[in-house]
């Protein structure tokens, strides 16, 4: 297991672009320093905590407070990419940041996903915001990649971009498959099966994925979401309970986890936006 690199970084903000409902957060990180120290790039499923480093802590009942986890969504020459949707404090005010505005990262952070065994293709299944940390998976990958990509409705399927030669399904058929993203992963299944899924999303979503890859026979990792106060395992904020008793912590078990490790999945009410 790696161990979190402490201590968080001032960086500068490069942009900040609209993709449908979402934002595209960019900020220039070229003194990032690996998770181990060899490590050159961001393991793809990786986060960084983020908090703007003006305005924070000081809105309506103080809000926001601790800082937000976000998956690494792309990384390119310096430059880290960051899928932001405003939902909440912490959220509206990394979404209000522009060009040249500083905040405090600290990261990369957890465990990433690993790369398929034994020739299996990749099948890469989102849902809204938790496409995120599919889009740098897909880059770094060197083998043959299904994505498909379920949300709410036709605007936020416009992040669909930020990955290529995704099916698409919309809650309210706006756009793609009217229906979820698990209909379309059932799909490919029944085609092939010689696959290892990977899966970022809400928890009804990752908990649909693992119960069917668990009847296939399918080896599954998932991105899971949880509420994180530190980022580094000390507060054990994040802990899910694991298959066969005990708990994992997702900040540094995690994110990404076995689906085998899990005996289901469920909403993690500690979750800060």
């Amino acid at each position: 297991m790696s161990k979190a690199p402490f201590g968080r970084r001032l960086l500068t903000v490069s942009g900040n672009d609209e993709l449908g409902a979402y934002r595209v957060l960019r900020v220039i990180d070229a003194d990032w320093i690996g998770n181990p120290p060899t490590q050159r790039v961001p393991n793809p499923g990786q986060f960084t905590m983020l908090a703007a480093a003006e305005r924070w802590g000081g809105g309506e009942d103080e809000r926001p407070y601790l800082p937000r986890a976000f998956s690494l969504a792309r990384w390119q020459d310096g430059e880290a990419h960051y899928l932001l949707e405003d939902v909440g404090p912490g959220t509206k005010r990394l979404c209000e940041l522009a060009a040249g505005d500083r905040l405090w990262a600290l990261g990369p952070l957890g465990q990433g996903f690993t790369a398929p065994r034994d020739g299996r293709r990749a099948l890469l299944v989102g849902g809204g915001v938790g496409i995120a940390p599919l889009a740098i998976l897909q880059d770094e990958l060197e083998c043959e990649t299904t994505v498909l990509l379920g949300f709410r409705d036709g605007p936020r399927a416009e992040g669909a971009a930020l990955l290529q030669g995704a099916r698409v399904a919309t809650d309210d058929g706006s756009a793609g498959h009217r229906g979820l993203v698990t209909d379309l992963l059932g799909e490919e299944l029944e085609r092939d099966a010689h696959a290892t899924v990977y899966a970022c999303g809400p928890a009804p979503m990752l908990e649909a994925v693992r119960a069917l890859c668990a009847t296939g026979g399918v080896p599954a990792q998932l991105a899971l979401e949880a509420g994180m106060a530190c980022g580094f395992g000390a507060c054990f904020g994040c802990v899910v309970p694991k298959r066969g008793g005990g708990y994992l912590r997702v900040c540094v078990d995690g994110p990404v986890i076995e689906a085998a490790e899990l005996e289901s999945i469920e909403e993690h009410a500690g979750a800060p936006a």
